[in-house]
């Protein structure tokens, strides 16, 4: 009898543990109900990209401030050094047992940016919010002007490079690979551009980041996984797939949802900028105004 006890209570622990640890398991898009059912838990980290002066004016409770355009691009809009991130990770309190949520404001391809770079970097368990800050009925969730700061922990990067893309190699999968601008069709089109050159990469078919969202009054709403397929229903799985924008944020937001969705993905990641600065590397600029 106590032997059978001994038996159900090792069961009982065992399945308790399988529980608890799938529950930490964040979803690709995270919903507010999934946020609030964990938000106190240790495991959880709570990133706000947004800039510093509005992390201050009003976040989510205990969430760390890693603003997008100062963290999460170099001075050439590429990926920083591996050193940065690893104490920028480290700094903001998470390890590689973290469970990572992140949200911005207005759009969500800053958060995505930060969901591909830590999917470069090898953190699995992070997702974005469906919604940005402020995007939800009042006192849903806990906000705050105080700034956390979090115990330091130690990240450990273990680099996945069949997620990120160079100038070179994007250069030779044109006509082999399918490549993908996530850039409004203005941009597409060769009507604007950050870069000095107009237009796109070769054989790019556009697939603006923007339509993985719906703008609203307070903010936007990542669309529905199921509206998200439709977008892409056209898109062969049995490829790989090169995505690129203006700066890597919106190629971001495509790929957090191509992966999903089951795409072999990966973002090129100097992007625009880069390649529409080299006067070396073909172009297409269907406008032909510039």
């Amino acid at each position: 009898m106590k032997i059978k006890n001994i038996l159900i209570f090792i069961l009982l622990t065992f399945y308790t543990f399988l529980y608890a640890d799938e529950s930490l398991k964040v979803p690709v898009v995270v919903p507010l109900q999934w946020l609030k059912n964990h938000y106190n838990d240790s495991r959880l980290v709570i990133i706000d990209v947004r800039k510093r002066e509005l992390y201050k004016k009003g976040h989510l409770k205990h969430a760390v401030n890693i603003p997008a355009f100062e963290d999460l691009f170099d001075k050439n809009y590429m990926i920083p050094k591996l050193s940065f991130l690893k104490e920028l990770f480290s700094n903001a309190g998470i390890d590689n047992n973290s469970a990572v949520v992140v949200y911005g404001g207005k759009v969500p391809i800053w958060a995505a940016r930060f969901y591909w770079i830590g999917e470069v970097l090898g953190l699995d368990n992070v997702g974005i919010l469906k919604v940005s800050y402020g995007n939800w009925k009042k006192g849903e969730l806990p906000v705050s002007t105080k700034i956390f700061k979090p115990k330091k922990k130690n990240f450990v990067p273990k680099i996945d490079n069949s997620k990120m893309e160079t100038e070179l190699s994007t250069l030779v999968s044109i006509g082999k690979k399918i490549i993908i601008d996530g850039r409004p069709k203005s941009f597409y089109m060769g009507l604007k551009s950050h870069a000095k050159r107009f237009g796109h990469i070769p054989t790019a078919i556009n697939y603006p980041g923007s339509l993985t969202y719906m703008s609203q009054t307070k903010g936007s709403t990542v669309k529905t996984f199921k509206e998200l397929a439709k977008l892409y229903k056209n898109l062969p799985k049995n490829k790989k797939i090169i995505l690129y924008c203006e700066d890597g944020a919106d190629a971001a937001m495509n790929f957090l949802i191509l992966q999903k969705l089951g795409y072999k993905v990966s973002v090129y990641d100097g992007s625009w900028l880069e390649w529409g600065n080299n006067p070396n590397l073909p172009y297409v600029n269907p406008s032909k105004k510039h």
